[in-house]
């Protein structure tokens, strides 16, 4: 019985493939054309954000079209999705592939934050019953078995403000963590800050990052700059702009908030 399971599974495939493709092309799908995109907008889809609770994801990849086992995908390859007609998948429909990356001493605790790493996006290029056939159309990094999918819309470039606002003093919010769960970060990179909208966080809010180097009676060292590019309830995601070092996990962020006074008129 499991034999057969097996052999009526792969005839499926097959015959998917025999529908869309030739067999001199039974390994990739429609070749990946070059992504018109502003980088910004490109780099932002990419962005990391993070989550305290394992996601609603039953679709996800699981597997591809080549005579070898893989786990790692790239644009222009066959993937398989675990979902189909019965599922409302149609040809043409885009989506997100994301894995959630865990604090390898922590795996499975509850209610810690995980990174969610966006790893690219696919469209889907024939549909069965019950599995799918997408191509990789771009790829922050590998596409693996086992990413989810979530429906994909890109992303909008907050307007960020060119007021001058001076840094709130006190009421500091924390660098946390990063793609990869990184915890240094240089200009263009993306970090993820321990407030959110429940905080009052705002996509475009600037943030200046500090240092403190634990010297008895010294100012705080000021890093550089970041502005939110993404807000979830709990934390934002932030792009840093200006960069004198590298940003690390612990250091001070200050919105940018209170109106810098007019010099007085003479």
């Amino acid at each position: 019985m499991r034999l057969l399971v097996h052999s009526t599974r792969a005839l499926m495939a097959c015959g998917l493939l025999a529908i869309v493709t030739t067999p001199a092309a039974a390994q990739r799908g429609p070749a990946a054309t070059p992504l018109q995109m502003d980088p910004q907008v490109l780099a932002l889809a990419c962005a990391p954000a993070v989550t305290r609770e394992e996601p609603m994801a039953p679709v996800h990849v699981t597997g591809g079209q080549d005579s070898f086992k893989r786990v790692s995908y790239a644009p222009g390859d066959l993937v398989t999705i675990n979902a189909g007609r019965q599922n409302g998948i149609e040809v043409g429909q885009e989506y997100y592939a994301r894995r959630l990356q865990y604090d390898l001493h922590k795996p499975r605790a509850k209610n810690v934050e995980r990174v969610i790493r966006t790893t690219g996006w696919l469209r889907v290029y024939a549909v069965d019953d019950t599995m799918s056939l997408a191509t990789v159309t771009h790829a922050c990094e590998t596409i693996d078995i086992g990413d989810y999918l979530e429906p994909f819309a890109l992303p909008t470039m907050p307007t960020v403000s060119a007021e001058p606002l001076r840094p709130e003093k006190g009421n500091y919010a924390r660098v946390t963590m990063g793609t990869d769960r990184r915890r240094a970060f240089a200009k263009g990179d993306f970090f993820i800050l321990d407030r959110g909208s429940n905080a009052g966080v705002t996509a475009g809010s600037r943030y200046v990052v500090f240092r403190d180097k634990l010297q008895y009676q010294n100012f705080l060292y000021n890093l550089g700059e970041a502005v939110v590019v993404d807000v979830k309830p709990d934390s934002a995601t932030l792009q840093v702009t200006v960069s004198r070092d590298a940003f690390m996990e612990g250091d001070f962020a200050a919105l940018r908030k209170d109106p810098v006074p007019a010099p007085p008129a003479r």
